[in-house]
């Protein structure tokens, strides 16, 4: 009989955090948690994106595996043993490139070594190398004003390899370039991993493109926001070279749009534990949130219900504007129309009844099940930390619902979802976003 063989033990990840939360106080000394009871790894030969909204912690999560930060709660380890200080063989490149501007190419790319203890001939040996590699031999001596944005994060990323690290971390290092310098810079970085060259073991990348975490992760992992939790892990078995046309990379995108949809959409499910429907796409009437709660009020002071003609009276609007204000609350299930009475709906009587906090999640709930809504809110989710110009949703609106008044259809539309607080419009620069928890009162 063989005897069995020992089983090698499985070796421990390059970086982890167990349990890890992390909260800050604000100006005002109220406790904001920004991360809750995260576990997490990289481990030797993959490439992990970190895919969430503003706001989620994902950089903070960054800091804290390699050491830059400590965590309020929770332990970081490297290779199974408990980090102490800087995790020693972990490099990143940042958004900002953040380079020295009074420092050449080579001179930024030697800070790399960190005074690391090496013959003077072989430290330049690796700033050289490290150049040649990212494609910037020739502008050694080139002074950081003097380059382009996607020549000043080559810099950063040869600093970073120039130190031979086993981990690499990206915090949305493409994000200040243009498109195209941003998908041949992606190229590029995947090759450094791949070749075999850098020694590199692993990269571990931050974005909010789901496009860049499907090219780059082989293992995407979702965080939620408000506190950052970890979503949703997909392994991404797509094979390299990845190409973004083709049809699995495509689904693959759909894919994490809807769970990224649902990221953003944490609504309670329906007592049968599934979510509940969303409707057709429909036009919005133009009513304003105060009039369609100021119109429950005069409701629930009345009984519950009114005759419409005297309702309007009531009102004092012209009675054109009294039935949009009717027909928005209608919308929302909060009145029904039986002949010609107005009557709150049970859903309205606990609108009427709720304090102000609350009346705001019972009207997100309710947007959320409208099809105009959860449309865009799924374009804003493909790109959730990205905000989108209010020409660019009028367009979208005018695709799906031609023939309305698409100026009308946005003002309500942006309205209704910052009451819900499904949205952050700005409207100095006329920008839509998706509300994450963070944004200033609307």
């Amino acid at each position: 009989m063989a005897t069995p063989q020992p089983q090698a033990a499985p070796e421990e990840p390059i970086a982890q955090t167990i349990g890890v939360s992390k909260s800050y106080r604000d100006d005002s000394g109220h406790e904001r948690v920004v991360l809750s009871h995260i576990d997490f790894a990289v481990r030797k030969g993959e490439t992990v994106a970190i895919l969430g909204p503003s706001g989620c912690g994902k950089s903070t999560l960054l800091r804290i595996l390699i050491g830059l930060i400590e965590p309020t709660s929770g332990s970081v380890r490297e290779h199974g043993v408990a980090l102490r200080g800087i995790h020693p063989g972990a490099a990143v490149v940042f958004q900002n490139f953040a380079l020295f501007p009074w420092l050449t190419v080579e001179e930024n790319v030697r800070v790399g070594l960190n005074g690391r203890p090496l013959p003077a001939e072989d430290a330049r040996h690796r700033v050289a190398h490290a150049i040649e590699q990212v494609g910037l031999a020739g502008a050694e001596h080139a002074y950081p004003k003097e380059l382009s944005g996607g020549m000043k994060q080559r810099v950063g990323i040869a600093r970073a390899l120039v130190g031979r690290p086993e981990l690499l971390c990206m915090d949305e290092p493409f994000s200040a370039l243009d498109v195209l310098t941003a998908e041949s810079l992606r190229a590029e970085v995947y090759r450094l991993w791949s070749d075999g060259e850098t020694g590199l073991s692993s990269i571990l990348i931050i974005t909010h493109l789901i496009d860049e975490a499907v090219y780059l992760g082989d293992r995407i992992v979702i965080l939620g926001a408000n506190p950052g939790t970890i979503q949703r892990e997909i392994v991404n078995t797509l094979p390299h070279p990845r190409e973004y046309r083709h049809p699995e990379f495509l689904r693959m995108v759909e894919q994490i749009h809807d769970i990224v949809t649902g990221v953003h959409l944490p609504e309670e499910p329906a007592p049968s534990g599934k979510r509940p429907s969303v409707g057709p796409i429909h036009p919005l009437p133009s009513a304003r949130t105060t009039e369609i709660l100021g119109l429950l009020e005069i409701l629930s002071d009345h009984g519950g219900q009114m005759d419409l003609f005297d309702l309007d009276a009531i009102t004092e609007y012209d009675f054109g504007r009294t039935i949009t204000v009717v027909k928005a609350a209608e919308m929302l299930a909060l009145v029904e129309t039986p002949g010609d009475l107005v009557k709150l709906t049970e859903f309205g009587r606990e609108m009427v009844a709720a304090d102000q906090p609350e009346k705001k999640l019972l009207w997100r709930k309710r947007l959320l099940t409208l099809g105009l809504f959860a449309a865009v809110i799924r374009h804003l989710a493909a790109e959730p930390d990205v905000a989108r110009s209010g020409d660019e949703i009028k367009q979208f609106l005018a695709e799906r619902l031609p023939g309305s008044d698409v100026g009308d259809l946005f003002r309500t539309l942006v309205g209704w979802g910052r009451y819900g607080q499904l949205f952050h419009y700005e409207a100095r620069t006329d920008e839509l976003s998706l509300h994450t928890g963070h944004d200033r009162e609307d």
